[in-house]
């Protein structure tokens, strides 16, 4: 599917999904700001960012379709969510964590997600 250009402006723009940021009950620990667009809440404007990206990839013909929060099941009983899981056109398949700071339970579980699937590498945006 291609843009026209003015569907392009627009998503340029934001004109149809403006960045809605929410404040936060208490202030956040990492200074990050719930963010909506698409009726979406997202842990951070970058992330919610990201998502516009990929929504132009998509229009774009680059990504076929993307999922988002993709849980990974550890044997450790620990569950790993991945940001954006996305599906490309050339038949790879990419696992994206959108990050504004590296915790030690981030790198962490990095490590056992890496340990127990070799084949899949997360990609930091």
């Amino acid at each position: 599917m291609r843009l026209s250009e003015q569907e392009y402006q627009d998503l340029i723009n934001r004109k149809h999904d403006p960045l809605k940021v929410t404040a936060p009950v208490k202030p956040s620990k990492f200074h990050n700001h719930i963010t909506e667009m698409d009726n979406i809440r997202f842990h951070s404007q970058k992330e919610a960012n990201y998502y516009a990206e990929l929504v132009l990839r998509v229009k774009a013909g680059e990504v076929l379709y993307f999922h988002r929060q993709m849980p990974i099941r550890l044997k450790s009983k620990i569950k790993y969510i991945v940001d954006f899981m996305e599906f490309w056109t050339d038949g790879s398949v990419h696992y994206i964590d959108v990050k504004g700071m590296r915790t030690k339970e981030y790198v962490m579980k990095l490590k056992l997600v890496a340990n127990e699937y070799p084949h899949i590498r997360i990609e930091e945006k």
